[in-house]
């Protein structure tokens, strides 16, 4: 029986062959493999220059969505410097989190349906955080026993913009219409009776000469509520068709300076009413870019609301501070509060959480509709919380 000594040469021995065996093998294959023909190479060519000059952004992905190839167009609309440094991050790490389930889609349709192409429009974030709406168009075809994507993208940004400006305008001539249909035929229909009432001589004869002035007073009276009822309508329906229409031309302002000298008016009317009216502001200069006409809407509109709820005796707080990278604006009123079951719709357009006020004031549903939007065309967030007969708070948060 051979030893340990004389059959250890011998394995490495064979290894050695084997090895040699399977370079040679791989060596007979690849000459006999058919060299590319020219029309390849040529369409080869064609493919490479296409996909590397084309101004859309181009890549290939693979089922689990991995980029295997981009173009420099790509790279550019995604903020990275060359193309290479696409390849191998997932095509998931850019889209923005409201729009993942398109890219299921994406997948589902191509891998798992066999779609021979699939379209769709979603919104994407480069690493610096800006977004981007683009159209994709993605292709499956076959590749080395499997099947690959090829996708391209296109910046529809502006198209976007222009979609969503459209839809405000039509938004926007939706709620005159409805404002005619609706809410303007109430107190139209008031006046014309009430005036029906002041032309009718023997209504005013049956009653004795020292109530008749008292009488018609109070017609008139009457009268002149449903008119600013209608002219309430009226000024916020063309405002918001205005803000609707209008690109805000922005500039940046000392916050603090800008809430004391918007205060003054509101701080007259809330010693009037019995109410405490302080404004809270921080040590250091706050400074946003806004527009100051608008943004001194969303003051006055949650300023308006709070006074209306809050009794004699309450208190009103405008606080401005820096939170969490934020600038935020707070204003928290110790009034009736909003019922939890209306909290949801305030901001709706003509919300149906519209309440009259302590003090009989006219409201129009639309005050807080608009204070939302002029809101979010500062790329700011807004929302509330509320307890009944405790108050409530609105904040809005500003980038």
């Amino acid at each position: 029986m051979p030893d340990s000594a004389t059959s250890a040469p011998a394995a490495n021995s064979i290894e050695a062959e084997l090895q040699r065996l399977r370079a040679e093998n791989e060596r007979l294959r690849a000459a006999s493999a058919p060299a590319p023909s020219a029309a390849y190479e040529q369409s080869q060519v064609r493919f490479r220059t296409v996909f590397e000059n084309t101004p859309l952004g181009q890549k290939i992905i693979d089922p689990d969505l991995n980029i295997l190839q981009a173009n420099q167009a790509l790279a550019d609309m995604l903020g990275f410097g060359k193309a290479e440094e696409l390849v191998g991050k997932r095509i998931l790490d850019f889209a923005h989190p409201d729009h993942l389930a398109d890219w299921s889609k994406l997948q589902e349709s191509l891998w798992a349906h066999k779609k021979p192409s699939f379209v769709l429009e979603t919104c994407l974030v480069r690493p610096d955080g800006t977004s981007f709406w683009c159209q994709v168009t993605s292709v499956l075809f076959p590749d080395d026993g499997g099947e690959l994507g090829y996708t391209t993208l296109e910046d529809i940004s502006e198209r976007k913009k222009l979609a969503i400006n459209h839809k405000r305008l039509y938004d926007a001539q939706e709620t005159i219409l409805h404002l005619a249909a609706h809410d303007l035929k109430s107190p139209i229909s008031n006046i014309q009776l009430l005036v029906d009432l002041l032309k009718r001589e023997e209504a005013l004869q049956e009653l004795k000469p020292a109530d008749t002035q008292q009488h018609v007073q109070k017609l008139l009276s009457l009268i002149e509520q449903s008119c600013t009822e209608a002219g309430v309508l009226l000024k916020d329906v063309l405002y918001l068709g205005q803000l609707e229409a209008t690109k805000l031309e922005k500039h940046q302002t000392d916050l603090g300076a800008f809430l004391s000298e918007r205060l003054q008016v509101f701080q007259v009317v809330a010693q009037d009413k019995g109410i405490d009216l302080e404004l809270d502001l921080p040590r250091e200069t706050l400074t946003a870019n806004i527009h100051a006409d608008k943004f001194g809407r969303i003051l006055d509109n949650l300023l308006t609301n709070a006074m209306n709820f809050t009794p004699p005796g309450g208190s009103i707080c405008v606080r401005l501070q820096q939170h969490e990278g934020h600038i935020r604006l707070v204003v928290k009123d110790t009034g009736l509060g909003i019922p939890p079951e209306l909290q949801a719709k305030v901001f709706d357009k003509f919300s149906t959480a519209s309440r009259s006020g302590l003090y009989g004031d006219t409201t129009t549903g639309l005050g807080l509709f608009i204070t939302k939007q002029i809101v979010e065309l500062h790329e700011g967030k807004i929302w509330l919380e509320s307890k009944e007969q405790e108050g409530t708070t609105f904040f809005i948060d500003l980038a």
